[in-house]
């Protein structure tokens, strides 16, 4: 059999009865097609459009047909496919009293009178024992569902709320099972029959107005075949399942008058079918994209039996009386729609992992002893395929450490092992002299990530570093404070470097390597990387002082430093350049800093942001499929355990799982955005400061370096009657012009000079400053 595509069979079994209604109920001369006739109502009027006649062909029609001949008909061949790896389903369809559980399991009055279930079983140990090269596994199960409920009838509670799991139908990539359902080893036919006796006297039974002994739920007794090669060591194994179900009989409430208890488990029985019918009608149509499988318990157990790779075969049971013959038609038009449904039936084939693992290992054993021949035939007897003893490895080292000495050219390799073992050997060596390496520089400096301007501060608050970031002071009695190279992995000798190549070097993440241990961290804190205004203030009054404190001692005449000013001020963008490296370096630094620090928050914002989008993305589209998932579940319809909760698949959790982790991800990024924005604003200010402040020092220093006249510098030198920056800008340049008038009548005294000067810069002084 191959897998081409094949239809459902489907058979009708008329129940012998006194009172078939052979008026009505015609059979074709070949057995596969049954007739029906009725005959029209006078009560309905002259008029009557009703349909009275209906034709239905079937793969076979069993009408007083014997056990035997039944099980020939519909099963036989079914359980020889089985035996070869197909699945099998047979199920048994029909109003309630028709005879379905007398075609499955049969009577056990006679041995003749045995069903569909007890030949099966015969057959399937028969071809066990015929069989001579295969070694057959046989399992068994038996499922009840009734009212929606699944039971165990083979498990010693026979329920499925007082069993340590709780069954539950389950969707895994092999197909359906039932999660809770006790599977029994079988090796003997008296062993199957007694769980299927077992299984029927669990079964829920009640009297009914058509049947004194109707079941009152659907049950499913499945054979699990296994097969394996004894001869060869085949790692394949076939496994084949055959679900043969006795489904539960419909009824029609209005005639049978079914109340209470009775009437309860009618409900939940027609509802099933019902369910059953959609299904049907649903694979029938090529058109349907989607097949409500999870309306039912019946249904979803079914999915791998209706259209699946299964070989499936109906049974619709009948009765022959006139008073029934709307539900005659009802089950054949059930069989005719079985009809439409194609399966493609393939041969089940796994692989055992142990036995894979044997025969891997035995065919590379063969495989060592073709080498081995092929090796002796052509001169290379020493070599061998085995792992590499102690003593070789230890002798491959030494060749290449002799062959790194230059000691010997070549190494002996005899085999792939001794390549791999060389290379490895290569690989370690370069690792030692790695870590040596690192050992040794460890030992002499420490590495500073340039972005870590907390490490860096230290450094420089503890006198490691300077101004510039270069090493500074003595270290194991050597000065290197005028021959150390600059504060990054690759110097060039040069003490400064250019304001582009530092801000490229910042972006690029360089470090610096400094004296001690290696410090990473990330970007610091507000506390750690900012230094206030007032600090600022501080430095420039102690700096004024050191300048103050060094004029106190000798120095040159006036006449000599006037000579070294030059004849005309500079730009202002040079002058700015030689401000940053001189008197305003310290400012400068600190501008540098916090602009640094202003840019990684930015860009730490920027990446939150991204990633706040991406989320937020990230959570639409899993809402768009739990949505599609609650709607399939829907046109399914859902299910409920024992205590009311909703149950779900496993994709769905999953799903909510994601969403949950995203939320909870989401605000995390959220909370950090927010404090990044108020770093990134209190960053913002802190340079905008700096840079205010880098501003006014430089426009001081120039004006007092390069504006301000030469006999004017005396008064204003630190220790003067004025302190630098107190002078207005536009009143010095008016001490030019006095100069120049001045200048013809005779040089005055340095005294006059000065008090003129004064004058003329602050035209209030001795006056009453508060009028």
């Amino acid at each position: 059999m191959d897998a081409a595509e094949k239809k459902v069979r489907a058979f009708v079994r008329v129940k012998p009865t006194a009172d078939f209604a052979q008026d009505m109920i015609k059979f074709g001369p070949d057995n596969k097609s049954i007739d029906i006739y009725i005959k029209k109502d006078a009560r309905k009027g002259v008029v009557n459009n009703r349909q009275t006649d209906w034709s239905f062909r079937l793969d076979g029609v069993l009408h007083n047909a014997s056990q035997e001949l039944a099980y020939e008909t519909v099963a036989q061949k079914l359980m020889s496919d089985a035996l070869v790896g197909y699945n099998g389903t047979i199920m048994c369809y029909g109003q309630t009293g028709a005879g379905k559980t007398y075609t499955m399991t049969g009577a056990t009055a006679e041995y003749k009178h045995r069903g569909l279930i007890p030949r099966a079983i015969q057959q399937v140990f028969k071809a066990i024992a015929r069989s001579v090269d295969s070694f057959i596994t046989v399992r068994i199960s038996y499922l009840e569902i009734y009212n929606e409920t699944l039971f165990d009838l083979l498990s010693p509670t026979t329920s499925s709320a007082t069993g340590d799991v709780p069954m539950a139908v389950v969707d895994c990539p092999r197909g359906v099972y039932v999660k809770g359902l006790s599977v029994h080893p079988v090796s003997h036919e008296e062993d199957a029959l007694n769980l299927l006796f077992e299984g029927e006297t669990n079964r829920v039974i009640a009297e009914h107005s058509l049947n004194k002994n109707s079941s009152r739920s659907h049950c499913i007794f499945t054979i699990y075949i296994e097969s394996r090669c004894r001869v060869f060591s085949d790692v394949r194994c076939i496994n084949s399942k055959i679900n043969l179900i006795d489904l539960a009989g419909s009824e029609r409430l209005s005639k049978t008058g079914s109340e209470g208890q009775v009437l309860k488990e009618a409900t939940y029985i027609n509802k099933s079918l019902s369910f059953l019918e959609q299904i049907v009608i649903a694979l029938a149509d090529p058109k349907r994209d989607h097949i409500p499988f999870r309306q039912s318990k019946l249904t979803h157990v079914l999915k791998d039996s209706l259209g699946g790779k299964c070989n499936t075969v109906l049974v619709a049971n009948i009765c022959g009386e006139a008073l029934h013959v709307e539900e005659t038609l009802s089950s054949l038009r059930f069989a005719t729609r079985m009809k439409w449904i194609t399966t493609e039936p393939v041969i089940n084939v796994t692989c055992d992992p142990e036995e894979t693992v044997r025969a891997l290992e035995k065919e590379i054993i063969l495989l060592k002893q073709e080498l081995a021949m092929h090796n002796n035939l052509v001169n290379r007897s020493l070599v061998t395929y085995d792992p590499l003893t102690d003593v070789q490895i230890a002798e491959i080292k030494s060749q290449v450490h002799k062959y790194l000495q230059g000691a010997i050219d070549e190494i002996d390799i005899m085999n792939i092992r001794q390549v791999q073992e060389v290379f490895k050997q290569f690989k370690l060596i370069v690792r030692q002299q790695e870590h040596e390496v690192e050992a040794r520089l460890r030992s002499k400096y420490a590495l500073i990530d340039k972005n870590d301007f907390a490490a860096i501060a230290a450094a420089q608050k503890a006198g490691v570093v300077d101004v510039d970031r270069h090493l500074m002071g003595k270290k194991d009695g050597q000065e290197f404070g005028t021959r150390t190279t600059p504060v990054s992995p690759k110097p060039d000798g040069k003490k400064k470097k250019s304001r582009k190549s530092s801000e490229q070097s910042k972006k690029e993440g360089t470090r610096s390597y400094l004296s001690g241990r290696e410090v990473a961290a990330p970007l610091p804190s507000k506390s750690q990387v900012t230094i206030p205004t007032r600090d600022l203030d501080v430095k420039e009054r102690a700096r004024s002082e050191d300048t103050a404190n060094t004029d106190v001692q000798p120095s040159k005449p006036a006449s000599a430093e006037g000579s070294q000013r030059p004849s005309s001020p500079p730009s202002k963008p040079v002058a700015f350049e030689q401000f940053k490296e001189e008197c305003g370096s310290e400012i400068s630094r600190i501008f540098k800093e916090n602009k640094s620090i202003l840019l990684a928050r930015k860009k730490r914002s920027s990446t939150v942001a991204r990633r706040i989008n991406f989320i937020k993305q990230e959570m639409e589209d899993i809402k768009k499929a739990l949505e599609a998932q609650r709607q399939e579940r829907w046109q399914q319809g859902e299910y409920v355990d024992e205590k009311g909760h909703l149950i779900i698949d496993e994709n769905e959790f999953l799903l909510i799982m994601k969403m949950k982790d995203l939320k909870e991800e989401y605000r995390s990024a959220y909370a950090e955005l927010q404090d990044l924005k108020a770093e990134i604003q209190y960053c913002q200010h802190l340079v905008d400061r700096c840079r205010n402040k880098l501003v006014a020092e430089f426009e001081i220093w120039y004006s007092e370096s390069f504006l301000i006249p030469a006999y004017a510098q005396k008064a204003l030198k630190p220790g003067g009657n004025i302190r630098p920056g107190m002078i207005p800008i536009n009143r010095v340049m008016c001490l030019g012009g006095w100069q120049r008038n001045a200048g013809g009548q005779g040089a005055e005294s340095s005294y006059l000079e000065t008090h003129l000067a004064l004058t003329l810069a602050f035209p209030w002084r001795g006056q009453n400053r508060t009028r």
